[in-house]
């Protein structure tokens, strides 16, 4: 990111700002021999991929001041850590003119506080059974002292800003979803009867970090026979057996952008009839809810065409007596929207806006017969319709036997 992307979002932030509302976010901590990611909203906001590091904004008189509050240097520490982040660097990068050191903070925020009836941060999940997040540490002096300040969590103030995507970041959606298609394929090229389910996750993540990419958006699911009707399995150890099913849902994370595809395909090479059939239903529900896809469609509105097919298509088969009975197979929401998180900005209820991308993920999940099916595609809201960023990713039955059964005969 460059301060030509980033800058015009901080425009676009002060511009949602009332007098006396502020902004304070927390970049992660450094976590101490462990890979670094940054939280999403700091890096949307800032360009910054560093740790340690605080974004202020504050706007009174109609006028807003921002600043970023970085580490000082310990020359003790250089040899252990490296250099921190200096100001100029962080200047070039961000764009943001006044630097002060993290030492200074509370200094500065107790002369914002006077003034201030408002503040947004990116408080993370609050739940009284888990300890406070870094960011409601961080603030408890304000709470305390400031009791008349309102303290809120960010995300509802910039939703509308993160949900429509720039060109840059469908770049980088789209770079995403091309390496974990090839991940993908990968694995349907490879897999055998016999090989663990965490095999088939390496196979796939050996090909992201050929491509440049270190981290996974989620945790992988890779799901053999029963395991694909857990909607959220994550251990992958058990072993593939030749008449399983396989059910990949995964994604790579580009420039902290995800890509979140899910696929299924036959070990032994060829769907049994039974997997074939709930297969056909999933796609073609699946096929039905993307031609829906436009501006002015609401999530709700998939959402309720979903469950009428899917049950539709389950009575007609005999699994189900009744639409009600559809919950026992299928039980979640057809989709999210999709960016740097993985479920990211956006509810359930929002209408699709040109330039937004969700997932479609229609599945049918029935443990008594060991399988599970989800098909999931991301899909790019635009002026004219719809585009299928994923589309170059096998999913018919055709393609999906092909591939295997070549993969079967070499």
């Amino acid at each position: 990111m460059t301060p030509q992307m980033t800058v015009p979002r901080r425009d676009k932030l002060k511009e949602l700002l009332a007098d006396g509302e502020n902004v304070i976010l927390f970049a992660k901590l450094d976590a101490k021999l462990e890979k670094f990611h940054q939280d999403n909203t700091f890096l949307y906001f800032t360009g910054l991929n560093h740790p340690n590091l605080i974004y202020v904004c504050e706007k009174h008189a109609g006028k807003c001041n921002d600043m970023l509050f970085i580490e000082r240097s310990d020359p003790e520490r250089i040899v252990w850590e490296g250099e921190k982040l200096g100001i100029e660097e962080a200047r070039q990068i961000s764009g943001i003119q006044r630097i002060h050191y993290l030492d200074e903070l509370y200094n500065i925020l107790t002369g914002i506080c006077t003034l201030a009836r408002k503040l947004y941060s990116n408080l993370g999940n609050v739940t009284l059974n888990r300890p406070p997040s870094y960011p409601m540490f961080m603030l408890e002096p304000v709470r305390n002292r400031y009791p008349h300040i309102e303290i809120e969590e960010i995300n509802n103030l910039v939703a509308p800003l993160r949900k429509i995507k720039t060109d840059w970041e469908i770049e980088q959606l789209q770079t995403a979803i091309d390496i974990t298609g090839d991940g993908i394929l990968d694995v349907m090229h490879n897999a055998q009867a016999g090989m663990m389910e965490y095999e088939l996750e390496a196979t796939i993540f050996y090909r992201m970090q050929r491509s440049g990419v270190m981290r996974w958006g989620f945790a992988p699911i890779v799901a053999a026979g029963i395991n694909a009707a857990t909607l959220h399995y994550e251990k992958n150890n058990c072993p593939v057996s030749p008449d399983h099913l396989v059910l990949l849902d995964v994604g790579a994370s580009y420039n902290n952008y995800s890509a979140d595809i899910t696929r299924c395909f036959p070990i032994s090479g060829r769907f049994s009839p039974r997997q074939r059939e709930i297969y056909t239903i999933v796609l073609d529900v699946q096929r039905q809810i993307i031609a829906m896809i436009a501006p002015g469609v609401t999530m709700a509105q998939l959402n309720e065409r979903t469950r009428e097919l899917l049950a539709a298509g389950l009575t007609e088969i005999g699994l189900i007596k009744d639409k009600d009975e559809l919950s026992k197979y299928y039980m979640h929401s057809v989709g999210h929207f999709l960016g740097m998180d993985t479920h990211d900005l956006g509810g359930r209820e929002a209408i699709l806006e040109e330039g937004n991308v969700i997932t479609v993920e229609p599945g049918i999940y029935i443990p008594e017969e060991q399988l599970g099916v989800r098909i999931e595609d991301d899909v790019l809201v635009t002026a004219e319709g719809h585009r299928v960023l994923s589309a170059k990713i096998p999913k018919t039955i055709s393609e999906l036997e092909a591939i295997r059964l070549q993969a079967l005969s070499q």
